[in-house]
């Protein structure tokens, strides 16, 4: 898409949602949201992750993108497994959402290194689904992988229109996740509201953790949208 999020030489640079308008050809196209990623402990309030998490319930596919080669100390399985983790974590609902695991930056590495890169990851997580290998700097594999997006996503459209009982089970999953999102979110919000008493009742007690008041979580964070 023509979103332009800000990226730099170090992790975690996306603050917010993206969304973006892929166009596979002149008529057909799908909207793409690219969340900030997920730390250890996201599900439980850890950095931003959480703010974003009940935004992935409105997603009707979930592609896992991970680094190849990532430029700090960390490793592509590791990185995989918090993702998954986390987000079985915040709703084992959310995680029955068809996923994909799609291993970007291919490019950083050597092609005869690719498949054992690629096994790592799959052995670590005990992936059975779907996997794509790409470069999207360098538009390698992107065109597989969007036009494979689209044809699941009329393929989804074509079933829920002529299959009631698949029809019933997608609403009943969405319902869960639904409430699953919404039982996470109050508890952190308990959780966070009697910390912030705690400290309000202790003034010489210094806060150096995130300032969740800094940042209004009412209808959710900014988001960019950006048509091709």
């Amino acid at each position: 898409s023509a979103a332009k999020p800000k990226v730099a030489d170090y992790p975690f640079t996306t603050l917010v949602p993206n969304l973006g308008v892929v166009s596979v050809d002149r008529w057909k196209s799908f909207v793409i949201a690219d969340i900030p990623g997920l730390i250890e402990g996201a599900s439980d309030g850890a950095g931003l992750g959480i703010r974003f998490l009940k935004h992935l319930a409105r997603t009707r596919l979930l592609l896992h993108l991970v680094d190849m080669a990532p430029l700090d100390d960390s490793s592509a399985p590791d990185a995989a497994e918090v993702i998954v983790n986390e987000l079985i974590k915040f709703s084992p609902s959310l995680a029955e959402r068809d996923r994909w695991l799609v291993l970007n930056k291919c490019d950083q590495i050597l092609e005869e290194e690719h498949e054992e890169r690629v096994k790592e990851v799959v052995e670590r997580l005990q992936w059975e689904g779907p996997v794509y290998v790409i470069s999207a700097i360098a538009k390698d594999g992107t065109e597989r992988l969007t036009r494979d997006i689209m044809r699941y996503l009329e393929d989804r459209a074509d079933r829920l229109a002529n299959d009631p009982a698949y029809k019933e089970e997608l609403a009943d999953l969405d319902q869960r996740i639904e409430d699953e999102a919404r039982a996470q979110l109050q508890a952190l919000d308990d959780k966070r509201a009697l910390r912030r008493s705690g400290v309000k009742s202790v003034h010489d007690i210094g806060d150096d953790d995130w300032d969740e008041e800094d940042v209004d979580d009412e209808d959710g964070p900014e988001i960019i949208y950006v048509r091709d």
